[in-house]
């Protein structure tokens, strides 16, 4: 693929229609897999009889921290990035990792579906209590190995600051690390969670190599 060397040094840019064109179709069947797939294996796990532990005991003293919501919840805010820092030619690269990613994590979450062990809590305090009877009735606490929360951030986060420059690329990292970092201050993922979402990045993004 060839690539204008120049766009490897910018900063945000509004790609122009055309530019936008390969970011919606691929985001579009990203939605679709995602939809196919996270909804059905969370349905799948909550009818298992057996659920597996994951986590140490040691981790349940990790305090409940409901302001990092907003940190996790801007993950949301990263599917709009990509038309704004990577190349066009290079949206059926992040297309493919982020359909990838979430198969894998479906995948597992199949065979290996999870327990959390937190307890789910709610805030006394508006808008967090709000917001987090919303999350928990959306989302069943067994797609936890590994994060696909974590997966998407760094796919997407890591693409654009492969092509951003500073200070945008360090800006993106330093965000990155919030909403990895909120995913288990918020009680919804445990620490194996983020480190094999960790390895499946790295995975991935060594084998399309670059974005």
């Amino acid at each position: 693929m060839n690539l204008d060397l120049r766009q490897l040094d910018r900063g945000p840019r509004w790609p122009g229609w055309r530019g936008l064109a390969p970011f919606l179709a691929w985001g579009s069947l990203v939605a679709v897999v995602f939809l196919a797939v996270y909804p059905a294996s969370n349905w799948l796990g909550s009818r298992r009889a057996e659920l597996w532990h994951f986590y140490l005991d040691t981790e349940l003293a990790i305090p409940f921290v409901p302001q990092t919501v907003w940190l996790y919840l801007s993950m949301y805010l990263l599917f709009a990035l990509p038309p704004w820092f990577v190349p066009a030619g290079a949206a059926a690269r992040l297309g493919k990792q982020l359909i990838t990613g979430c198969v894998a994590c479906g995948s597992i979450f199949l065979l290996l579906p999870a327990a959390l062990g937190f307890d789910r809590m709610l805030p006394a305090e508006a808008p967090y209590r709000q917001i987090f009877q919303t999350l928990h009735a959306i989302d069943a606490p067994h797609n936890l190995v590994p994060s696909l929360h974590v997966v998407f951030s760094c796919l997407i986060a890591l693409a654009c600051a492969s092509y951003a420059r500073a200070p945008y690329a360090w800006l993106l990292r330093v965000w990155l690390v919030a909403i990895v970092v909120s995913t288990v201050l918020v009680h919804q993922h445990h620490l194996i969670d983020v480190l094999v979402a960790l390895l499946l990045v790295g995975a991935l993004r060594a084998h399309w190599k670059v974005g």
